[in-house]
């Protein structure tokens, strides 16, 4: 089984931001007022979001502006109740945004934005860890490509929303995302026994998708590709809905109609929790 590589997706951040922009300024009034897979959230929320997600890691990360307090702690609980109230303050004082004006300032902060990300020296230890791959401490590279699954899902939201989602399916937008989401496994099927040498194998469809191998080492598991050898369980995924199960947007009886199991369903089953949000 081949190691999986460090992932590189600076570069990717113009060009999703470029598909927003297109997006947003061709929607009709009504369509900012669509619901979307973010609960109680409408298109204009979503949008409100990532301009809170441009403007908030500028103001902390790159000019050292915090703007309060932080956590109560850096416990998994304390960082999300933290986060969600942030994102729910900025949105309700975002209202009196028209939606000219949130994309005009989408526009505006995005170049910014892509340029601090792509500033980061990548094997350098990031300022948060990506916490929901189980880790306390992330290298740099890690932390901009789970900034990019932000990016990404937030927008699809709003393609969901107004059913223009194949924009961001093309595969060198789709398979990132996919693969950053996907290194949480590890941490995710911490508690699942099986025997060591077992391999549980991941194909995930569409042009976008790709496969993937999680095998049982003596304490925990690892994540790889191009393995070739015997598996104990094959689960497919439906490239289509992959990532709202990813995103917490799929509920767990619906999932199961779009996956197929061979083998152990007992190892295919907590690919059904896997959450890669924090908030």
């Amino acid at each position: 089984m081949q190691s999986l590589p460090v992932l590189d997706t600076a570069h990717l951040f113009p060009v999703v931001d470029a598909h927003l922009i297109a997006l947003l300024r061709a929607l009709a009034p009504a369509d900012w007022e669509q619901p979307t897979l973010a609960p109680q959230w409408r298109v204009r929320d979503v949008a409100l979001h990532l301009l809170d997600g441009n403007l908030r890691t500028l103001s902390m990360l790159r000019d050292g502006h915090f703007g309060g307090a932080g956590p109560a702690s850096p416990a998994y609980a304390d960082v999300v109740k933290y986060l969600n109230g942030l994102n729910n303050e900025w949105v309700a004082a975002g209202q009196r945004l028209s939606p000219a004006i949130l994309t005009w300032l989408l526009e505006l902060s995005g170049p910014a934005y892509s340029a601090y990300i792509s500033s980061l020296p990548p094997f350098e230890v990031a300022a948060f860890p990506v916490a929901w791959a189980g880790e306390e401490t992330s290298l740099n590279w890690f932390h901009v490509a789970r900034e990019y699954t932000e990016k990404w899902h937030h927008q699809q939201q709003i393609r969901q929303a107004v059913g223009q989602e194949a924009a961001l399916f093309a595969p060198e937008l789709y398979q990132p995302f996919l693969s950053t989401c996907l290194r949480a496994l590890p941490h995710h099927y911490r508690k699942v026994s099986a025997p060591a040498g077992a391999v549980v194998a991941l194909a995930i469809t569409g042009a976008g998708g790709g496969s993937w191998y999680l095998r049982r080492a003596a304490t925990s598991w690892e994540l790889g590709t191009g393995y070739t050898g015997p598996v104990a369980t094959q689960i497919i995924l439906d490239g289509s809905v992959a990532w709202r199960l990813f995103t917490k947007s799929l509920p767990r009886e619906l999932a199961v109609q779009h996956m197929q199991v061979e083998g152990d369903r007992a190892l295919a089953d907590p690919l059904l929790g896997l959450i890669t949000v924090m908030a």
